[in-house]
């Protein structure tokens, strides 16, 4: 189990990490989301013993993790860019590890081909252990770099955007391939990713960060449709979000009151966030919303109308289903199904 506690690290006047707390379990797999600058990476280098924070405690089952430098902390980690070693085949980047250990701990060379042979098999990749990472595409060179850093038995995997260097396709298809490994082999892991629905599908649960604090922790379906913050809302998934006035338990846009039951929302200028796909469309005045199609675009299963609101300077952009008719100009109603509101300045 890891746990992190009132962890502060500064670059300067800028605070990457602002007192987080955080308990991972004995194999979980986390996934740290959030947009760049939010302290995820800066987080799981401090984890790793690549860096140091400036106060707060980090534990490794109970003991101290602070005192250990990384080497120490039987810690595995994969970059984005693999980091593999060119001159060496994949065989040897995936015993480097077993090699380089101390006496006391290094493995016979039997033991060391045993294990490396039994990694490329979990990879599935054993038919390449005598090529050079130049002869791999993205997807396999990264593969070779998580059995790099499994080599050594960690007890903790590290990843850091370990597909963000990889085609759309490719990341799909090692998302799904993660998932299944660490069903396997269940070692607690962090990854790191800006991506939203990487980290939904793959994870246990999901800490969204921002601004160097976390801003919910929940598992992929709490964190998407229970968002603790207008952060958090506006961060997973697609977003609409009104500026509304709450006024006596109903809604006003600009000089338009809302057919939308403001549900216990504080008196005062708010924010009303609604996903896109959580939208019906009807036809004019059938909705909370009335609008004039402007365009209309063919995105896969669905399509996308931009809607200028009436009686109010507003543009959004709902899905639609495919065989919805839709045409600029046509005046529509928009009724939400789900939405939440917060207060202004959350």
């Amino acid at each position: 189990m890891i746990e992190v506690s009132n962890l502060v690290k500064k670059f300067g006047a800028f605070a990457a990490l602002d007192g987080v707390d955080l308990k991972v379990a004995d194999g979980e797999l986390l996934a740290l989301l959030g947009p760049s600058g939010s302290g995820k990476t800066t987080l799981l280098r401090i984890i790793a013993g690549l860096d140091w924070p400036d106060s707060g405690d980090l534990s490794f089952n109970g003991e101290n993790a602070l005192s250990r430098g990384a080497g120490e902390r039987q810690v595995g980690f994969v970059f984005q860019h693999y980091a593999l070693f060119r001159h060496m085949t994949v065989f040897e980047n995936v015993a480097f590890g077993l090699r380089v250990q101390p006496r006391a701990i290094r493995k016979d060379e039997t033991s060391i081909r045993a294990r490396v042979k039994e990694l490329l098999d979990l990879v599935q990749l054993d038919w390449l252990s005598d090529r050079y990472p130049s002869q791999l595409s993205g997807g396999q060179r990264q593969r070779i770099a998580l059995a790099r850093a499994l080599a050594i038995e960690p007890r903790i995997l590290l990843l850091d955007e370990p597909f963000g260097a990889l085609d759309a396709k490719v990341r799909k298809e090692l998302r799904q391939w993660l998932r299944s490994l660490h069903h396997e082999i269940s070692v607690t892991s962090i990854f790191v990713t800006h991506d939203q629905e990487e980290a939904l599908e793959v994870a246990n649960r999901v800490v969204v960060m921002d601004k160097g604090r976390i801003e919910q922790i929940g598992t992929p379906d709490e964190v998407y449709d229970h968002p603790a913050t207008a952060f958090v809302h506006g961060f997973i998934g697609e977003s609409i979000m009104l500026p509304v006035e709450v006024c006596d338990n109903f809604l006003r846009l600009g000089d338009q009151p809302l057919r939308l039951a403001a549900d216990g929302a504080a008196l005062g200028k708010s924010r009303l966030f609604i996903r896109r796909h959580d939208v019906q469309i009807g036809p004019a005045g059938s909705g909370a919303l009335t609008g004039a199609v402007r365009q209309v675009r063919t995105l896969g299963a669905v399509q996308r109308a931009q809607i200028a609101l009436l009686g109010c300077d507003i543009v959004i952009e709902v899905d639609a289903p495919r065989d919805r008719e839709l045409r600029p100009g046509d005046h529509i109603g928009l009724q939400p199904r789900r939405y939440r509101i917060f207060a202004a300045q959350d």
